[in-house]
């Protein structure tokens, strides 16, 4: 599989109650139409908290291919079809986060190609949680190279599974269609748990882990400059991020 170095991270508000006549839409209407064109969903979920939250992760090659690749889907035929359709269940869909790998090892290295969606053996499942860490210009590198040295043992141990850890893509938004929120500066983790109970369980390890509660949950969010955003979903029917 492709590696890919783009990322968005799409949150869409939803008019109340239409969630899941989009999702209906974009799993039967723009899943594969958009991966034929060298893009992956990597994962779709809903917004545990606000029922009127849809999440989704897009990912690109590298900056031109996005560009090509959204050129030739939003010029298709299928959005064209499409458009009205989806424009109709959304009352905002331009909160989103450019982003790129922190670290060498790829976001999403879990997830299933799509040509195996197929084999799972129970539907999708699980609570990703989306930690969305707020920075002064320039400072992401250094708190995602903290993170991955202090804070990811810690989750691992305390039973956290981390599908990504993506930090800020400064490039000029190569597709002005679809705005991005550029000038913010962001480190975000995503992280998967089994079940709630799980998730709880994680939580309470987590606090009675001195060296976390002292020292690195304090250190992460002193350099953040508002508190950290924490976003916590289930995966739709067909996202490849799950458990």
């Amino acid at each position: 599989m492709q590696r890919h170095a783009i990322f968005e991270l799409r949150r869409y508000r939803m008019r109340p109650g239409e969630r899941d006549t989009l999702i209906d839409l974009f799993d039967t209407a723009f899943v594969e139409p958009q991966e034929a064109l060298g893009m992956r969903i990597e994962g779709e979920f809903r917004d545990c908290d606000d029922p009127n939250a849809f999440v989704w992760v897009r990912s690109f090659a590298d900056m031109d291919a996005r560009a090509q690749a959204l050129q030739s889907f939003y010029g298709g035929n299928v959005w064209a079809a499409h458009r009205a359709a989806a424009n109709a269940t959304m009352l905002n869909s331009d909160n989103v986060l450019l982003l790129k790998p922190a670290g060498a090892e790829p976001p999403f290295a879990r997830n299933l190609q799509r040509a195996e969606e197929g084999n799972r053996s129970l539907p999708a499942s699980g609570i990703v949680v989306v930690s969305t860490c707020s920075l002064a210009p320039g400072k992401e590198t250094a708190l995602a190279g903290f993170f991955s040295e202090h804070a990811r043992p810690i989750l691992r141990e305390a039973g956290a599974r981390i599908e990504a850890m993506l930090i800020s893509e400064h490039s000029p938004n190569s597709f002005p269609r679809l705005p991005v929120r550029e000038g913010e500066t962001v480190f975000v983790w995503l992280e998967c748990h089994q079940d709630e109970a799980s998730l709880l369980r994680c939580r309470e390890r987590l606090s009675r882990n001195s060296d976390w509660t002292d020292h690195v949950q304090p250190s992460i969010d002193a350099q953040c400059w508002r508190p950290i955003e924490v976003s916590y979903l289930t995966p739709s029917s067909r996202s490849l991020c799950a458990w």
